[in-house]
């Protein structure tokens, strides 16, 4: 038994913030921004109207079920990858499942930041290889613009908030090929929100910057080689969308074509464990990732944490 992503959804918040828009809040500008982050404007969520992380998560749950064509009481199994839930406890999936009225089932969240939605993609697949479920719900869902440091305009300029969700079914045929997850605790000073009192997040960029581009690089090349595949195989590199130099620095360590390579980037910004779902979603809805075409997803995030997941969609 395989699993398969058999529905996308995403929901983006009505606030848009732009480059132009900060210039005004902060010492920098449109042009500082772009030339170091390839980012031009990111949602910003009101919890006004109502825009919290387990509502935007329950909207994209939501689209993705439709596209599928189930129902909530097909639903068997719920994970929720946050790093900025409206709760400690209960958990975002809980809520969720409550919203969604989701039948009693497995429900519980993963926090892995920016690689959270291949962490989840990967006990996922578990979960349904094991015969353990059948229908899952897996959800990445940020308000980020809640836990940074807006006084701090090295960080602040890069996020954004969202969420994209996944409906992933048994299967007979193949359609998650292969995840490949890791961590190196030694590095977490380098990425971190203080949680006791909750801080602002803190990051130290060059060096994440050198990490990523390096690991992204490599983990990538493992993965096809485990599964005897080149880069020129790929139909399409789906990379966490943190900045357009890191994406980029990686795209050149593979010998990749950027035509190749889905970029939301420069309008999302940095959605964290959200960022791969609703790129993922928007090329799905376009129609540029179609059945049977070969995908690679790929993240790397504070802990610090890293992951991809091969699939055939």
């Amino acid at each position: 038994m395989f699993s398969r992503i058999t529905g996308t959804g995403s929901y983006l918040p009505q606030k848009i913030l732009t480059n132009f828009d900060l210039e005004k809040m902060m010492d920098t500008s449109h042009a500082w921004i772009l030339e170091r982050t390839g980012i031009e404007e990111r949602r910003i969520a009101e919890p006004e109207k109502n825009e919290t992380v387990t509502m935007m998560g329950k909207i994209a749950a939501e689209r993705a079920m439709e596209q599928a064509g189930v129902k909530a009481k097909d639903i068997d199994l719920i994970i929720v990858a946050t790093c900025s839930p409206d709760l400690v406890f209960p958990a975002t999936a809980c809520m969720i499942q409550e919203a969604l009225n989701v039948p009693p089932c497995p429900a519980f969240d993963i926090q892995a930041v920016c690689s959270g939605f291949v962490y989840g993609l990967s006990t996922i697949d578990q979960f349904i290889r094991a015969g353990s479920a059948k229908t899952a719900l897996l959800i990445g869902t940020e308000a980020m613009s809640r836990i940074v440091d807006w006084n701090d305009r090295s960080t602040c300029i890069l996020f954004g908030d969202g969420a994209g969700a996944c409906v992933i079914q048994a299967s007979e045929a193949p359609g998650i090929l292969r995840t490949d997850l890791g961590a190196d605790g030694r590095y977490g000073n380098l990425l971190y929100l203080n949680n006791n009192p909750l801080g602002s997040l803190s990051m130290q960029g060059n060096s994440i910057f050198k990490l990523a581009v390096n690991m992204l690089g490599s983990i990538a090349n493992d993965t096809l080689a485990k599964q005897n595949l080149k880069a020129s195989d790929l139909d399409w590199l789906l990379p966490h969308q943190a900045n357009s130099r890191i994406i980029q620095a990686t795209v050149d360590k593979l010998g990749f074509s950027m035509d190749k390579v889905v970029t939301t980037v420069h309008k999302h910004g940095n959605t964290s464990a959200a960022s791969i779902p609703l790129a993922l979603d928007e090329y799905v809805r376009e129609g540029r990732i179609v059945k049977g075409q070969h995908v690679l997803l790929e993240a790397f995030g504070g802990g610090l944490t890293w992951g991809t997941a091969l699939l055939k969609y």
